[in-house]
């Protein structure tokens, strides 16, 4: 009896991989629109300091712990003070930017529903710089607090009237914690290890060390928190592909069908697809 080879599905992995150059210049072009639209929140200094006192005592309200416990504690040494620093400057973006390379090579299937959430944050974060600047507490001189970066360095910023390269009165909401957040989660779900929870030390110490180094406040993470939660609610995981990429059924001959077409007792009309009763029995009858 002749039979029917059943193809091999492609792999689910290569029909779930976007386009490189695409996704490269996309991510790229995402980047760069949010970097220039930062720059339209500048020149709001008065609004910029009315709201961070107003942040600062409604989290008093709320009995949030003060940022300066934690900076107390990174004071203690200079070498903790500039390890915080450096890890502020140099560990957002590389660490985000490979975290979406190794999904994109290692996961294609949790890759773009990361990609999209971290495009749905970044967008609301910058439509918040817009509509609600907010200088930083090491800026506020009612916090007490230290800016860290230029008392010990490294620093990546100059000086707020001079700088003409970054937007400072964006503090809120903190995406150096809602992009560390999101590389955590990603890594969670993508991974089977039985240690993968150990994943979020890194938004754990991005937000002790937004904190300390009195880049940001506590409600400044609690509102990137939760613009992640929604973001991730709204991108579904991104299955449409799969549910395409069906094996094909094959259809079997009955073991009456096969007999007669062989005997020339009735035509052979072709394949025709057996129940699963008709498998069973004529499993059963070998």
């Amino acid at each position: 009896m002749n039979a029917r080879t059943e193809p091999a599905p492609a792999k689910p992995d290569a029909m779930t991989r976007p386009p490189l150059i695409r996704e490269f210049l996309l991510v790229a072009g995402l980047f760069l629109v949010y970097k220039f639209g930062r720059r339209l929140a500048t020149g709001h200094t008065g609004e910029a300091f009315r709201n961070a006192h107003d942040v600062w005592d409604l989290e008093r309200a709320l009995h949030l712990p003060g940022e300066g416990a934690v900076q107390s504690l990174m004071l203690h040494g200079d070498g903790v003070v500039h390890l915080a620093n450096t890890y502020y400057a140099a560990v957002h973006f590389p660490a985000t930017a490979a975290f979406l390379v190794w999904l994109y090579l290692r996961r294609p299937a949790h890759y773009l529903r990361a990609r999209r959430a971290l495009a749905a944050v970044t967008a609301a974060a910058l439509a918040l710089h817009l509509l609600f600047p907010l200088a930083p507490p090491r800026m506020l001189a009612s916090a007490g607090l230290v800016d860290t970066a230029r008392e010990f360095g490294p620093s990546v910023y100059g000086d707020p009237a001079a700088d003409s390269l970054s937007n400072q009165f964006a503090a809120m909401p903190s995406l150096h914690f809602g992009w560390a957040l999101m590389v955590a989660i990603g890594l969670m779900a993508a991974t089977r290890s039985r240690r993968r929870w150990l994943w979020l030390l890194h938004p754990a110490l991005t937000l002790l060390v937004i904190v300390g180094t009195a880049n940001h406040y506590w409600l400044d993470a609690l509102v990137a928190a939760a613009l992640l939660g929604l973001a991730l609610a709204v991108v579904h995981p991104a299955t449409a592909s799969l549910r395409t990429a069906r094996p094909l059924r094959l259809r079997h001959r009955t073991a009456g069908t096969a007999v007669r077409a062989q005997d020339g007792t009735a035509p052979d009309r072709g394949p025709v697809t057996a129940s699963p009763e008709e498998q069973t029995l004529v499993g059963a009858g070998r």
